[in-house]
């Protein structure tokens, strides 16, 4: 009989929390799931909040805010986020806070961040573009402060609709992550992807925002970065010619110049970065995420 007792106890203190845990989702009427599921170094993520009348909702992960908007549904509210290319594997928390016209609530949720696996490239370029020299460094200098500018300053609402579109008509590559070796010697991991496309290609806005920067600089040649919002940006480099300009608002689609082979480049491509919050992510996962019931 003690056994049985004993047995019959066991058996109510597992299924308690188990209830609690469902009445809990059930009341509390909130979840949070990540798209993709499986999180790895260089992931650009959909954050979905599923809650029931909330004024706004906010958080932070992996040091960088949270910015979230309603959903096309008005079911839940979103944030495009990321992990950058250069984060490392392990354990992290996800703070999410929703607020509603009378309190505020706080859910930490921990997200694992697999490793991903880049490999290592070799290429040769001019000698200036590893070992640049006094006026070079001075140009580079300038061209991180205006950079630094640009990235500051994004816009406080989600300029993008839909989901991102490749920017060429053009073979992608699958160099994102890459370490990259010129002339011998180890210098950055590659924070974007290359198209092989040919000099002149037309390139294209990948979704809509707004022109942040169209100008040359040292090693992106001519360079055009789009802001999309929330501090999320799109970066095309190496033109030929650049047909748009600061502070234009441009549409998914919308023709932005020619490709080319300006600054540290070893032949005619394009060279596309997404970033977010300072984050640097896989183009490629971003181009593969549907979008289009988000925004």
């Amino acid at each position: 009989m003690q056994l049985i007792q004993i047995m019959r106890t066991i058996r109510v203190s597992c299924i308690v929390p188990l209830l609690a845990a469902s009445l809990a989702t059930a009341h509390g009427q909130s979840t949070v799931t990540l798209t993709p599921t499986i999180v790895v170094a260089g992931s650009p993520e959909l954050i979905r909040v599923a809650v029931a009348n909330a004024a706004s909702v906010d958080g932070e992960w992996l040091g960088r805010k949270l910015q979230f908007f309603p959903s096309r549904d008005g079911r839940a509210w979103l944030a495009l986020a990321g992990v950058d290319v250069e984060a490392s594997a392990g354990s992290s928390t996800l703070h999410i806070s929703i607020h509603t016209s009378s309190a505020s609530r706080d859910i930490a949720q921990p997200v694992e961040i697999h490793e991903a696996h880049y490999r290592t490239g070799k290429l040769s370029v001019t000698p200036k573009f590893v070992e640049p020299g006094t006026s070079e460094l001075q140009q580079i200098a300038a061209d991180s402060e205006i950079k630094t500018r640009v990235f500051a300053a994004s816009a406080g609402e989600t300029l993008w609709r839909g989901s991102f579109r490749a920017p060429v008509r053009a073979a992608p590559t699958d160099s994102f992550g890459t370490r990259r070796m010129f002339n011998g010697k180890l210098a950055s991991v590659h924070k974007g992807m290359d198209f092989r496309a040919p000099m002149g290609t037309i390139v294209r806005a990948a979704n809509s925002g707004v022109v942040v920067l169209a100008r040359p600089l040292y090693y992106e040649g001519n360079c055009v970065i789009i802001d999309h919002g929330f501090g999320l940006y799109t970066l095309s480099m190496h033109f030929s010619r650049i047909d748009v300009h600061e502070g234009q608002r441009v549409a998914t689609g919308e023709r932005l110049g020619l490709s080319g082979a300006t600054g540290r480049v070893t032949g005619p491509h394009l060279h596309w970065a997404v970033r977010w919050q300072g984050a640097y992510l896989d183009p490629a996962k971003l181009l593969k995420m549907n979008l289009g019931t988000a925004r």
